[in-house]
């Protein structure tokens, strides 16, 4: 038997009824992914059944196979899109602040601060345990999150090269640079357990440090 979701999509919605049905299938959607985060998180994507998946979810594994026909879809999605959704928010830079140090120390303070989040670690854990089985999580994850975030770090780079406020150099490296510079070490051990996550001041601390080496490296000459 057809769901309510897939004959709500079969007819034509009567005017001024299309955006609001729109949101409730969002709504439904984002329901089903919160589920499925609880559920992977506790088991793993081996461990995790569809079936657990829409108990939890409160919805009948009728509707969880209309917005997803399979676990390992379901996976995908809620993975890069829970990576897309950190790269956007962290990575917001105005390429006309003509502020290098100050945008670099608060991208990396909010960069850490996130890397560090339990559940960031949980899920950076769970996508490197599954991709060996499914290369396409790995490679969906890291186009979503590491590589738009450095793109997006290169872009501005790239800016204030053109504005001479940094050395020319290959800026997609000097993004990278930066990014593993503010983490050095310390992503390792959270995703080992071999220690706590960092407080305040570690995250000043190693910030400071990478925004001091990077401009060792790509500052403007009278900054060196």
């Amino acid at each position: 038997m057809a769901s309510a979701a897939t004959q709500d999509r079969g007819q034509a919605a009567p005017q001024g009824t299309s955006q609001a049905s729109s949101s409730g299938e969002s709504d439904k959607r984002r329901q089903i992914l919160e589920g499925a985060r609880q559920v992977f998180m506790a088991s793993g994507f081996d461990g995790a059944s569809m079936g657990e998946i829409a108990k939890t979810a409160n919805v009948s594994k009728g509707t969880l196979y209309v917005y997803f026909d399979s676990k390992e879809a379901l996976f995908e999605a809620l993975t890069t899109e829970a990576k897309a959704g950190l790269a956007e928010n962290l990575f917001r830079l105005d390429e006309g602040d003509p502020d290098v140090r100050a945008v670099l120390t608060r991208l990396g303070t909010s960069y850490l601060a996130m890397m560090a989040r339990p559940e960031h670690i949980s899920i950076i854990r769970m996508v490197m345990g599954a991709c060996e089985k499914f290369p396409r999580f790995g490679q969906a994850f890291y186009e979503a999150g590491p590589a738009c975030g450095v793109g997006r770090l290169k872009a501005y780079l790239d800016a204030q090269v053109a504005a001479g406020r940094l050395a020319a150099a290959d800026t997609d490296l000097a993004a990278k640079h930066f990014l593993q510079l503010c983490q050095a070490g310390m992503l390792t051990r959270l995703l080992f357990n071999a220690g706590e996550a960092p407080g305040e001041a570690e995250i000043a601390h190693r910030v400071a440090e990478a925004v001091r080496v990077f401009f060792a490296g790509y500052g403007p000459a009278a900054a060196r």
